[in-house]
């Protein structure tokens, strides 16, 4: 699926990107070369497909400039961002999200997969996926043995999330200093908003015809880059403050005491 990206941002990006795969591989060859480890393609019986064209001149050498305004937004981003080219008016953080969690978040990733299949069509019902989709993480970091706190099936967004804080240490009420305190703050505001925003402008509880509710799906694009942002804070602390490798010490620990 590919996120709506404005058009005029495009324009100036695809144009910094070809300058960029110019300067970093200068000959025809090695350009074509480079934007063929992009290019991806599927055939089979009377199947074809592929995820761009290239496009070539009348001389055979790749034509970059047509080459790149084939490629969709997306992709276009990730040109870039491997090509160290800034992309200061938008942050991919949907598609890191979608990546960072198809393995270790199977449930929450296949519901965030599902927002996303919503957006245009359902904003309404995309907002409340995307909820459940950040509940999903907080509740399987929540299964790591290594925690004390636990939960209650029961606990909405807002306190999966002040639960998750305290155990991170970054509760607005903690100790720490005040530049943490407010990025836990900042944490429980969101998560607030976007329950409240599930619960109250959503059709996901009854309303009645004089209800607001959300259709445009510009504001869902917002909320939904929002808790990917915030879902990839919250793994990234996650792993840092309980590594894998600690986990797995863990368990050959009690393993080795065994009498067996």
């Amino acid at each position: 699926m590919n996120y709506p990206i404005s058009p005029k941002f495009l324009m100036r990006l695809i144009s910094d990107v070809e300058k960029a795969i110019w300067a970093e591989y200068e000959s025809y060859k090695n350009v074509h070369q480079y934007v063929s480890k992009w290019h991806r393609v599927e055939s089979g019986w009377n199947n074809y497909w592929e995820n761009f064209p290239i496009a070539s001149k009348e001389n055979g050498e790749i034509d970059l400039t047509t080459t790149l305004h084939s490629i969709d937004g997306e992709t276009i981003l990730k040109i870039a961002i491997d090509l160290g080219v800034d992309t200061p008016d938008y942050i991919p953080s949907i598609a890191t999200f979608r990546n960072e969690i198809k393995t270790d978040y199977k449930t929450a990733s296949a519901t965030f997969e599902k927002a996303l299949r919503q957006i245009e069509t359902h904003p309404d019902i995309a907002i409340s996926l995307a909820n459940s989709a950040l509940e999903s993480i907080i509740k399987e970091i929540f299964k790591d043995g290594r925690i004390s706190t636990k939960l209650k099936q029961s606990k909405t967004l807002y306190d999966l999330t002040s639960e998750l804080l305290k155990e991170f240490q970054l509760f607005p009420e903690s100790s720490m200093p005040i530049e943490i305190r407010t990025i836990g703050s900042s944490f429980l505001s969101v998560s607030q908003s976007i329950e409240k925003l599930r619960s109250e402008k959503t059709n996901v509880h009854g309303k009645t015809s004089g209800d607001y509710i959300i259709e445009d799906p510009l504001y869902t694009y917002f909320i939904i880059n929002s808790v990917a942002t915030i879902g990839l804070f919250l793994k990234s602390y996650y792993n840092a403050k309980f590594p894998k490798a600690d986990m797995k010490n863990d368990e050959t620990d009690v393993a080795n005491d065994l009498p067996f």
